[in-house]
């Protein structure tokens, strides 16, 4: 399967265009039901504009950008995402036991539902928007490098929501500055760099045995401290017994949970966070969170392995971006995927504190880990990484040595693990040494 740039621009630009643009969604309410979505969180959208961003260091412009970005606010990934919630509330109301809350509650799951056939996993309109905004972003946050001429190129995975993101940024890039030269690209011969933690077994067999031990040995008090769910419960049902004995509570909580905070995914969708209390909202994200570490974080507890599933994509952008310090012309590498390569990728290159070790594990772990390391802050829908190069401006030619960087997170400053030149902005070879000493290191370490 392999789609091109300019067949991919032409059969969807219309419709990329066509979807309407709506008004900003209102986030005057707490933000914190937001972030307990964790991966579904929607891409932050500062009240105030652009992020502020650090004047380069006198005498540099930038002139590169390398790039990887998780696709927009999507859809639920299944239709029984979308069922099960309305099976187990019709259950219920066939036996009388729903509430007037719970009774309204199904037929907004119901309409949901309805909505949502043949478009699970799709970009939502929300989701087009987001990445316009950050194509936009980038242009006028540098608008050195987006310039007639400039090339970019653009790589996505062969899923269709990371293909219409992809799309959405460069018709945007290409609205503003006509004179880019373009190339993308959708091709199984690419995946394995931009989604390789899909292959490698190794890592993914060790996280979710690691979290399938800690779950066993922890997940009864876990439960205790954070799985109270009778405030939803008794809110929904009018016989709490009825769900004991006939309905699984967790799977009904978690089922429901998900469709609620996947609501701000949509511009169309009532929200209905009403049904769970702010501290259950709050606990299920800490259970998630603590989830999410396991399966991508830098532990002890999996021997300090799992982020390293990504290091073919960082020695393909290390590779990347060698080859533009010999261009004369300006460019930028743009790679589209998923969350599930952005949090390793976060922290296999220690950006901010991302790469936090907590050491040993226990019921109390996922409340102080959420202290330090919060998802959420990561990988929302939309999460991007942009390593963007500087070289002298006063020299026709220059060395590498001399080329300096800095990384935006969700498109602000970035802090990275060795000595910085001057606020966010470092040395490439400094950063470079330290990426491929550590990926030598690992491949010396498990002979790989």
């Amino acid at each position: 399967m392999k789609l091109h740039c300019r067949t991919v621009i032409v059969l969807l630009l219309g419709l990329i265009y066509s979807i309407s643009v709506r008004g900003e969604n209102d986030r005057s309410t707490p933000a914190d039901k937001y972030q307990a979505g964790s991966q579904y969180l929607a891409y932050p959208r500062p009240a105030y504009g652009l992020p502020r961003l650090t004047k380069a260091p006198e005498g540099y412009v930038p002139f590169h950008i390398e790039h990887y970005g998780r696709h927009g606010s999507r859809w639920l990934l299944k239709d029984d995402k979308y069922d099960r919630p309305v099976e187990y509330l019709e259950k219920a109301g066939r036996n009388g036991k729903l509430t007037p809350r719970g009774q309204q509650l199904l037929a907004q799951l119901r309409d949901i539902r309805k909505a949502s056939k043949n478009r699970v996993g799709e970009l939502t309109p929300l989701g087009h928007r987001q990445h316009r905004d950050i194509a936009r972003r980038m242009t006028e946050n540098f608008p050195e490098i987006f310039v007639p001429g400039t090339h970019v190129d653009a790589k996505s995975t062969v899923v269709i929501r990371c293909i219409l993101s992809m799309a959405n940024e460069i018709a945007e890039l290409q609205r503003i500055c006509p004179g880019l030269t373009v190339s993308c690209d959708a091709s199984r011969a690419t995946q394995k760099i931009l989604a390789y933690n899909s292959t490698d077994t190794v890592a993914k067999k060790l996280a979710r045995k690691v979290e399938k031990e800690l779950w066993d040995r922890y997940g009864d008090e876990m439960d205790k401290k954070y799985g109270d769910h009778s405030a939803f419960i008794s809110k929904i049902f009018n016989d709490p017994a009825f769900v004991a004995d006939s309905l699984d509570e967790a799977k009904v909580f978690d089922a429901i949970f998900d469709v609620a905070v996947n609501t701000q995914s949509h511009d169309d969708q009532a929200e209905f966070y009403d049904v769970f209390t702010s501290e259950e909202l709050h606990n299920n994200w800490l259970l998630n969170n603590a989830s999410w570490y396991i399966s991508a974080g830098n532990s002890a507890l999996t021997s300090n392995r799992v982020p390293y599933n990504q290091r073919v994509l960082l020695r393909n952008i290390i590779e990347s971006a060698d080859t533009a310090m010999v261009s004369p012309r300006l460019s930028a590498n743009l790679r589209f995927g998923h969350e599930s390569i952005v949090l390793p990728l976060t922290i296999l290159m220690e950006i901010n504190d991302s790469a936090l070790d907590i050491g040993e594990f226990d019921a109390d772990t996922p409340a102080k880990l959420a202290e330090r390391w919060r998802n959420y802050e990561i990988f929302p829908m939309g999460s991007n990484i942009q390593i963007v190069f500087y070289r002298p401006s006063d020299k026709p030619s220059y060395s590498p040595d001399e080329v300096l960087v800095k990384v935006l997170l969700n498109e602000e400053e970035a802090t990275l693990p060795v000595k910085p030149v001057q606020g966010p902005y470092y040395r490439w070879k400094d950063l470079r040494d330290h990426y491929t000493a550590k990926l030598d290191g690992f491949s010396s370490r498990f002979n790989e």
